[in-house]
């Protein structure tokens, strides 16, 4: 009995962090303004940081709607310079949970740390069920992603999302 309620848990949250060699109002920046993400999360973005307001991130803009990236997400809260949270839905690949319109959350914690910030990410609110570990493992790889051009960007400047391979 107990195994089988272990075994049915929903995906544990997924926990990452980086010390990014910027202030945490930079970083701050960086994550709570359209033109602040798209020098690292995405090439074209619509965000509203305070309660209620847009979180999206459009990874292929050229897409139709729906389909370009985190449509429909939100900032759940934000206490300026110190953390951000937000919805976020499952991509493209994963149409049953994406066109259920299930959404999970991510939080976005900023701390100084010597000369630079330390970014802490944690993404939870994951559901039961095989999709979702999907999804969770596909997430598991991307946030590692986006946290390395976060501080690629304060190392060198913004992505060039013509040449994101490099």
């Amino acid at each position: 009995m107990i195994l089988a309620l272990l075994l049915a848990a929903a995906p544990a949250p997924i926990e990452l962090s980086r010390v990014v060699p910027a202030k945490p109002d930079a970083v701050w920046a960086a994550w709570t303004t359209s033109a602040g993400t798209k020098t690292f999360f995405a090439p074209d973005a619509k965000v509203e940081a305070k309660p209620g307001g847009a979180y999206e991130q459009y990874f292929v803009p050229s897409l139709p709607l729906g389909q370009r990236g985190s449509e429909g997400c939100t900032v759940v809260s934000a206490d300026p310079g110190k953390k951000l949270v937000f919805t976020w839905n499952f991509p493209p690949s994963l149409p049953k949970l994406r066109d259920a319109r299930v959404l999970t959350h991510v939080a976005i914690t900023l701390t100084a740390e010597g000369g630079g910030t330390k970014v802490q990410l944690s993404h939870f609110g994951f559901p039961e069920g095989a999709d979702s570990e999907k999804g969770r493992a596909y997430f598991d790889r991307a946030w590692g992603h986006v946290l390395a051009r976060l501080e690629r960007s304060f190392r060198r400047g913004p992505i060039d999302w013509k040449y994101t391979w490099v």
